[in-house]
């Protein structure tokens, strides 16, 4: 490659960079709209509406109602390569005790995760790309999802649904975004290979025989089978899996059948999530689990195990990653692009990047406010919140990367 082809790239980033720092306030502004209006997932009808509107205006063919209350928007220019760029719409069920001008405005729902920046991110993006004319070689399809911290009776997400309203076909390469409280405004992290955990849940039931607390020996106190258990389950991967293998395990809940404490109880309830990056060690704490659970039936008593599927580990394909770095680089500064460890998250963008080529990347937005503790502001939390300044970062990487994955996909 020459120093003409490097100096003609680092002009292009220079350019799709300088237009999305003209829209920062636009993507401000629009945040801090959805910001003040979330709309829990499968219901984002709303901020649905508002995007379809704004992709139309920027010449997009938009259908709605994808995957329940989704919206795809294509355009293309000429035969090529379709890349399209995912961002996710849903709030949380959460109060939020932020004192912001846009602090959320619905009752018992927020933006927590940071999904308005990236509808907002994408709007800019969409916006940007539809102004690129010639230089387009291939099609642009946004993709506006519902529902990706929930599932619906089913247990399928908003990506799930979307893929079975066939919006991933003709895709040729997907990328998004997820904003990152940890990780400092005007930064970016990215990584090739896993980069977010497949994510399951278990629900244990360990069955004993009650009685009253004063003749203890005549019951199988289900209390101390279970507490047993929920020991020799933490042990799993540091006993059970390679300490090279990143996975965790967690009992978040325990219930008794005995809400008393002269009861002993004849049931327990225990729920958990495991969080793994590779296939066998996922059905390796599977097989542990119920080895775990055995102990039950040593003890006199029994147990059943109900497991609920995630989503699946989020891989990074590493050409897109290059892609990414490489225009990352260009417009932000080596320093400021971080390789980042897998992280025990989980996401359904996954979906989409096992049916085509995928990356995701992780926008800078850790929040700091004088007289307040770093950390104060995590996510999934009440007081949730972002610095905004990098946002323009977001849409100008997102929209010279699928410029750029054009030019590489068509030369394959």
């Amino acid at each position: 490659m020459t120093e003409r082809s490097h100096s003609d790239k680092a002009a292009e980033s220079a350019k799709i960079a300088a237009q999305a720092q003209e829209l920062q306030g636009e993507i401000v502004k629009l945040r801090r709209h959805l910001h003040e209006h979330p709309e829990l997932g499968f219901e984002e009808f709303e901020t649905a509406k508002l995007a379809a509107e704004k992709l139309e205006t920027s010449g997009f063919k938009v259908k709605k109602g994808v995957g329940k209350t989704g919206v795809i928007a294509d355009l293309a220019h000429g035969s090529g390569p379709v890349v399209a760029i995912r961002a996710d719409m849903d709030g949380l069920p959460i109060e939020e005790k932020n004192e912001t001008a846009y602090r959320s405005k619905n009752p018992a729902v927020m933006h927590a995760c940071g999904h308005d920046a990236h509808v907002s991110c994408a709007m800019a993006t969409a916006k940007i790309l539809a102004g690129q004319g010639s230089a387009l070689q291939g099609g642009i399809r946004m993709l506006l999802q519902p529902a990706e911290e929930i599932g619906d009776a089913e247990g399928k997400s908003g990506a799930a649904r979307m893929i079975e309203d066939d919006a991933m076909n003709g895709v040729d390469a997907v990328i998004g975004l997820h904003m990152d409280g940890g990780l400092p405004a005007g930064k970016i992290g990215l990584a090739a290979g896993p980069v977010m955990a497949a994510s399951d849940a278990f629900t244990i039931h360990i069955y004993g025989k009650g009685g009253h607390g004063a003749f203890p020996e005549t019951t199988i106190d289900a209390v101390v089978i279970a507490s047993t258990i929920v020991s020799t389950i933490q042990q799993i991967v540091s006993r059970k899996i390679a300490g090279a293998e990143p996975a965790i395990v967690t009992i978040g809940s325990f219930h008794s059948s005995s809400q008393r404490g002269n009861v002993i109880s004849d049931e327990v309830i225990l729920q958990g999530t495991f969080r793994t990056f590779d296939l066998k060690t996922r059905a390796k704490i599977k097989d542990e689990l119920d080895r775990a659970c055995s102990i039950a039936r040593v003890l006199g008593g029994d147990y059943k195990i109900e497991y609920e599927e995630g989503y699946p580990c989020l891989v990074n394909d590493p050409t897109i990653v290059d892609v990414m770095r490489e225009v990352a680089i260009e417009m932000i500064g080596e320093e400021n692009v971080i390789t980042l460890k897998p992280k025990g998250w989980s996401e359904d963008f996954s979906m989409f990047a096992n049916l085509a080529p995928g990356a995701f990347m992780f926008l800078g937005g850790e929040l700091k406010r004088p007289g307040q503790h770093e950390g104060y502001f995590p996510h999934h939390t009440a007081t949730f919140d972002i610095d905004e300044s990098g946002l323009w970062i977001g849409s100008a990487i997102l929209s010279q990367t699928a410029l750029r994955l054009h030019q590489v996909l068509r030369s394959k």
